[in-house]
């Protein structure tokens, strides 16, 4: 089996790749990544370091919005399946640059599904995102419930639910999409909240909670979600189109979070701040439908995602403190 990656450079599509090279029976993984700057280019560069030490992987600096590129890789190299995890990323920069969030996750996408429907790629494991859900009333939120998305990047997410369901009807490619409910862990990304609080003790900044820390999320360990995307990989369905929450259905207020990571750190000072206009209240998904294939799958704690997260850090805190 050979897999490509997009968003290879990226926390997910790293942790991917990571994985999924040492199992055996997959031959090679492509990666292919921008390695824009809306975080630093240092560490996607750095995680892509780690994966070139296997020989098994490929990567390649490309963009989805160039269809050339994309179109050509397609062509050159036989790919069986493909885990699409190239996105703009950011829900509060959607308020900021709105037209990076159409161009590289709604055009940049369709490019991807014309590439799919092209080269007959067997299955497309596609990330979504929690946030399409935007702000609800009834909890847990299961993919059944309605969507209602309040900004740009989710919206954008919804469109790539509804282009690969409406591919799914008239291709071959058998299509899952994963709503991943904040997932952090070794090589986040350092705009999320746990690496940015542990980066603003270290260099002994302030830290801006918003909401006075009355958020509630649905923090899912990284490795948790890699496991899953390992077992969807191999896993029959007998559905063309499938959407599975990726969550620990385990919600947590933000200033438990913080009460954790003080065990580790001397905290930073933190400012409080009101409500920001991109920020949900809550999020908390329902996990009962991925649950119902693995049967025996088990979710880290929060308490032991925070601590192997922190012995990550302390470890590469000396090329961590550079961004």
């Amino acid at each position: 089996m050979n897999i490509l990656v997009t968003g290879c450079a990226g926390f997910i599509g790293f942790s991917i790749c990571k994985k999924l090279l040492k199992i055996k029976k997959i031959k090679k993984i492509f990666g292919i990544d921008n390695l824009n700057n809306y975080y630093s280019p240092k560490l996607k560069l750095k995680r892509t370091s780690i994966l070139l030490e296997n020989k098994k992987f490929l990567f390649k600096k490309i963009d989805l919005i160039d269809n050339y590129s994309l179109n050509t890789f397609f062509n050159d190299y036989n790919i069986d399946v493909v885990i699409n995890m190239a996105a703009q990323a950011g829900v509060r920069y959607s308020y900021e640059n709105p037209k990076s969030y159409i161009s590289s996750n709604i055009k940049g996408f369709q490019n991807l599904l014309e590439c799919l429907e092209k080269f007959k790629i067997k299955k497309c494991i596609f990330a979504s995102s929690s946030s399409v859900f935007g702000d609800s009333k009834k909890y847990p939120l299961k993919e059944t419930m309605n969507l209602n998305p309040k900004n740009i990047y989710s919206l954008s997410k919804q469109n790539n639910e509804i282009s690969a369901k409406i591919y799914s009807n008239f291709i071959k490619t058998q299509f899952i999409g994963l709503r991943f409910f904040t997932i952090y862990g070794e090589w986040g990304r350092p705009d999320m909240f746990i690496l940015k609080y542990i980066m603003a003790s270290v260099k002994k900044k302030n830290f801006e909670l918003y909401n006075y820390g009355n958020h509630y999320r649905d923090f899912t360990y990284i490795n948790d979600a890699v496991g899953l995307v390992e077992k969807i990989l191999f896993k029959k369905f007998n559905k063309n189109f499938l959407i599975f929450n990726i969550c620990s259905s385990r919600p947590i207020k933000i200033l438990k979070i913080i009460k954790e990571i003080n065990k580790y750190i001397f905290p930073p000072k933190i400012i409080m701040k009101s409500l920001q206009k991109a920020d949900v209240y809550k999020t908390h998904g329902s996990n009962k439908l991925i649950i119902s294939f693995f049967k025996s799958f088990k979710f880290t704690s929060y308490k032991i995602g925070i601590s192997k997260t922190l012995n990550w850090f302390f470890e590469n805190k000396k090329f961590l403190h550079k961004f």
